[in-house]
């Protein structure tokens, strides 16, 4: 990986051009996320700062402009295009293709009678017509770097994905500083190694594309790696920097990390909405109830009608298992935005709760065309068709979301437990074993690996991988709080292996371990009575004086064994997460 080396003085001044040159076109989110990496380069001085002139790319049309600005902000799109609708200078050509493409979204925002039916873009003719009249544009080389990526959102929406990377790479060429441009192509490069087969601008701009990019396609170390470096060069007080980290540490499940950097940013900038709806995840996943109702206190009064508020609200209803109210505050998001893919997913997950496998269907399916880089909502995808039996369609999501998350347990799990249902055991197998070696994140992998090997009546290979699952009762002693059942079945299964064998030793210490549950208390105690009666018959064929039946049964069950329960320290055996 090359060295990363900015030059402050000079990055502060083209983060002051592109904020100027977004804000005059109305990309305000672009210009915010430049104004606030310009915020955090207050500390360096520029010379020339006071000196920067702006090309007048509008001369001849500046009443036009000025007039149709007007109407842009306030939302009056339609007005905005019918007075640039002949302009031909850069900056009033793309507010007409703009304020063109914002009325057709807004129309269709309007007309949509219900947020789990989103109408199907690629059908929407006024979308194509526009479409067609940018690519005009395009081929005659009129297009700035601004249109040019406008062309590309709607090539994008029209599922040209192959155009639409090609146009995004001409227009952050173009115009280096356009950071949505970088965004929106960082989101549809699928992979790592088509990242290097676009020519791509030699601008500092491309370390922050590379590690959004990196972070997109969940290669998190190499994100993190770029994030940090860059943190190292004079950027620590970004809170964009820190909030992408903190989604890294996500990614790999580090949780506690995660939260920490979290709450950091809310005490740099405790108005700062930006990213919340992860913030809230984390909480909702630690089950961090307290925490989780302050922070849906604390943006409500910051702003109550941001698509992050309602998905932090909705959290928080989730968490206390109101799954109808969740669902209206996940709702709530979509009508503010329904591209938002965090609210999607989020109410796939509360009709599933619900029991609404068709809702629940809807919702991850727009949520992949949003992203289909979204794992989770192809493991939702699976989760419903597993509920209704259709399982090669369940095979089928449950592959997509293990091919995008290809060390997570979870799917390697999912993706084997399905093809048991189908039958297939050696695919099932392999998929338990390589769960046990990527790192089994619940603890499900080994337990499944040895039921499934019994099945097959492989009865050694069952026993080493019950006894290997007991094995790590003292690295995960909290995991096994929740539910003991599969763990003293575990010593159950183990007792009767080795008994079966005439093991008697290594019998009677996993049947001693059954005395600790209710659940298994009573066939402990049977295993305990047919070991000693082994015992005695060996003895008895052994030594001519061998100890009596009854003395036998008394030396191994004490008359305390009654109470072993509450004599003996239990097992800490939750398995949450």
């Amino acid at each position: 990986m090359e060295e990363i080396k900015l030059d402050l003085q000079q990055m502060k001044q083209d983060l002051l051009r592109g904020i100027t040159a977004c804000s005059q076109r109305g990309l305000n989110h672009s210009a915010k996320w430049l104004a606030e990496l310009h915020y955090c380069l207050s500390y360096v001085k520029s010379n020339n700062e006071e000196n920067v002139h702006f090309k007048n790319d509008c001369e001849g049309e500046l009443e036009a402009y000025f007039m149709a600005k007007s109407y842009f902000d306030l939302k009056e799109y339609d007005r905005c295009a019918y007075f640039t609708k002949n302009c031909t200078k850069p900056k009033t050509r793309f507010l007409y293709f703009y304020a063109k493409y914002l009325s057709i979204e807004k129309k269709k925002l309007d007309n949509m009678t219900d947020t789990n039916c989103p109408p199907d873009p690629t059908e929407n003719t006024e979308l194509t017509d526009l479409c067609t009249e940018l690519k005009s544009d395009y081929y005659e080389n009129k297009l700035d770097g601004f249109c040019l990526y406008l062309y590309g959102i709607i090539l994008k929406k029209l599922d040209l994905t192959s155009l639409a990377i090609t146009v995004f790479v001409k227009a952050v060429n173009s115009e280096p500083l356009l950071w949505c441009a970088w965004y929106e192509l960082g989101k549809i490069i699928s992979d790592k190694s088509k990242i290097f087969t676009v020519q791509l601008p030699d601008h500092w701009m491309k370390h922050f594309f590379l590690a959004h990019a990196y972070l997109e396609q969940l290669n998190n170390d190499e994100a993190l790696q770029i994030y940090f470096e860059l943190y190292a060069q004079g950027l620590k007080n970004s809170t964009y920097l820190m909030a992408q980290i903190a989604i890294g540490h996500h990614n790999r499940r580090e949780l506690v990390q995660a939260i920490d950097l979290f709450k950091q940013i809310l005490t740099m900038d405790p108005y700062r909405l930006d990213n919340l709806d992860t913030y809230s995840n984390l909480l909702y996943v630690q089950e961090m109830k307290t925490q989780l109702a302050d922070l849906a206190h604390k943006v409500v009064l910051v702003d109550k009608y941001r698509v992050e508020t309602c998905c932090v609200i909705g959290n928080y209803y989730s968490l206390r298992s109101d799954h109808p109210k969740a669902v209206l505050y996940f709702r709530r998001a979509l009508k503010l935005n329904p591209q938002f893919l965090s609210a999607w997913t989020l109410m796939g997950h509360e009709y599933m709760e619900m029991k609404n496998t068709n809702a629940a269907i809807q919702s991850y399916r727009h949520a992949i065309e949003i992203n289909s880089r979204d794992y989770r909502a192809w493991y939702g995808l699976g989760q419903t068709y597993e509920i209704l039996k259709m399982y090669f369609y369940c095979l089928y999501y449950y592959k997509q979301a293990q091919q995008l998350k290809p060390n997570d347990s979870r799917m390697i799990i999912a993706l084997g437990e399905t093809y048991e249902k189908l039958e297939k055991t050696e695919n099932a197998l392999k998929c338990y074993y390589k769960a046990c070696t990527v790192g089994d994140i619940e603890g499900q992998a080994l337990i499944k690996l040895a039921k499934l090997y019994d099945k097959l009546k492989e009865f050694d290979n069952a026993a080493a991988a019950f006894t290997e699952y007991c094995l790590r009762e003292d690295e995960n002693r909290a995991r096994f709080n929740e539910d003991q059942s599969e763990f003293y079945s575990a010593f159950q299964y183990l007792a009767n292996y080795h008994l079966k064998k005439g093991q008697l030793d290594d019998a009677y210490t996993y049947a001693y371990k059954c005395m600790e549950n209710e659940k298994t208390k009573e066939v402990g105690k049977a295993l305990l009575k047919d070991i000693a009666a082994r015992r005695a018959e060996l003895d008895t064929d052994v030594d001519t004086e061998a100890v009596p039946m009854d003395e036998t049964v008394g030396n191994i069950l004490p008359p305390e064994i009654e109470d072993v329960g509450t004599n003996m320290e239990i097992m800490n055996t939750s398995n949450k997460y």
